[in-house]
């Protein structure tokens, strides 16, 4: 019976070579697939190419590939969007779903990315593969592009042989989390925009109108004469303003402006600072709410989809804590992995720590009760997605009257400062005529 050398790929796309005795190329692939493998070349024994290269070579090519990943490494950055890998995931899920063995299928990702650090990362994840390591190890080796939550989502789905279900679980809630947190943006970026608009025409007002009309009411009035309350007010902020930027007071400001920005970096990259700010930020009388609500969604859906794709619920509480975003989160998360841990359930330590709301804590524990704890959780962050969209687009629409009223009394308050001097004005040259 005749003889054929095979090349094919097994599920992690690691290749292998081999003999096999059949009576056509076509029964050597078939037993091939039935075995488990992705046959790429069948031929007659004998036919099969052979490697040629010599040492030198081999080196030559593998220091010029080394140095066309790296390229211009040095100038890019180290991440990528949260949209680019978003598109990668579902990509890569749909091709292995296909029945594309998993190498190739990077293989095709990687040639036709146009991001370069995810181009160059995909490279050396297809040789880390083809190399021997697993596709969640060869991930570990780029944390800065795939975090600890999808490594291991992904370990979890080669171990339970459902790698492209769990791709597409991931890009679904990559997809998600990306809408929750560019709802949350925008609500708190909405009224900053606004309100630095209105300090930028204060500023333009008190700088430049304010100081014209203080010398026309000078000129025509006199330095003896009583100026209005508010007038005197807006002058003295406008006199007030324009000395911090004349020297010896130009210095304070300066100070003034770097002892600010020293301390809002302290507070958001120090480990007390944070904790501060975290506490404040669920503290705030309408932002605070969105902030918790949005925290509490990021919380259960991540807790929830790597449940569902096998991670160990330890494990899981262990990297939900890290992307909790948040150290008051944290903190009561580790209060559960702690409780877990010991065999106690979910419910007492999220009652206790005071963050989660009475009908989180409600489902949840239906959740345990009833063994469907991860479709629990999910349902959850459905309820708070919605909850946190009806949140800002309330807060959104709310916040745009508020605006063009409080504009509309800072302009109004100098408008209305500097006419009365010119009624007295106009009313003294009325009683001299």
């Amino acid at each position: 019976m005749p003889r054929f050398e095979y090349t094919a790929l097994d599920a992690r796309g690691t290749e292998s070579t081999g003999i096999v005795e059949a009576a056509t190329q076509n029964e050597v692939v078939a037993q091939l697939r039935q075995q488990g493998f992705f046959p790429t070349s069948v031929v007659p024994e004998g036919q099969g190419k052979k490697p040629a290269k010599s040492g030198k070579a081999v080196a030559k090519n593998a220091g010029a590939a080394k140095s066309e990943k790296k390229g211009i490494s040095f100038f890019q950055k180290r991440t990528i969007p949260t949209k680019t890998l978003m598109i990668f995931t579902r990509q890569l899920a749909t091709l292995i779903d296909a029945g594309l063995p998993l190498l190739k299928g990077l293989t095709v990702l990687a040639k036709q990315e146009k991001n370069l650090v995810l181009k160059n990362s995909i490279i050396q994840i297809a040789d880390s593969v083809q190399g021997g390591s697993t596709f969640s190890e060869a991930m570990g080796q780029h944390p800065r592009i795939f975090q600890k939550l999808y490594v291991s989502m992904v370990k979890a789905g080669e171990i339970g042989g459902v790698l492209e279900l769990v791709l597409t679980r991931l890009a679904e809630f990559q997809e998600k989390a990306q809408k929750l947190k560019n709802k949350i943006k925008s609500a708190m970026t909405y009224p900053l925009v606004v309100l630095a608009i209105a300090l930028l025409i204060l500023v333009f007002l008190l700088t430049t109108i304010v100081p014209k009309f203080a010398k026309i009411f000078q000129d025509m009035l006199g330095e003896n004469e009583q100026l209005p309350g508010l007038t005197m007010g807006v002058m003295a902020a406008s006199k007030f303003l324009m000395d911090m930027f004349v020297p010896p007071t130009l210095w304070f400001t300066l100070v003034l402006i770097f002892g600010i920005g020293s301390g809002w970096w302290s507070l958001n990259n120090t480990v007390k600072g944070i904790d501060f700010m975290d506490r404040m930020k669920l503290k705030l009388p309408i932002f605070g709410d969105i902030a918790k609500k949005g925290a509490i969604a990021r919380f259960t859906r991540t807790l929830g989809t790597l449940v569902t794709s096998g991670v160990p619920i330890l494990q899981a509480l262990n990297i939900t804590k890290e992307t909790a975003g948040n150290v008051v989160l944290a903190d009561a998360i580790t209060k559960v992995h702690d409780a877990v841990k010991e065999g106690e359930s979910i419910v007492s330590p999220l009652e206790a720590s005071g963050v989660f709301p009475p009908m989180v804590i409600s489902m949840v524990d239906v959740g345990e009760e009833t063994g469907q704890l991860p479709e629990m959780l999910l349902k959850v962050a459905e309820v708070y997605d919605d909850e946190v969209d009806n949140a800002v687009d309330s807060l959104t629409s709310l916040l745009e009257p508020i605006m063009i009223v409080i504009l509309a009394f800072i302009v109004g308050t100098i408008v209305i400062a500097l006419f009365l001097p010119l009624i007295k004005i106009i009313e003294r040259m009325n009683t001299s005529q």
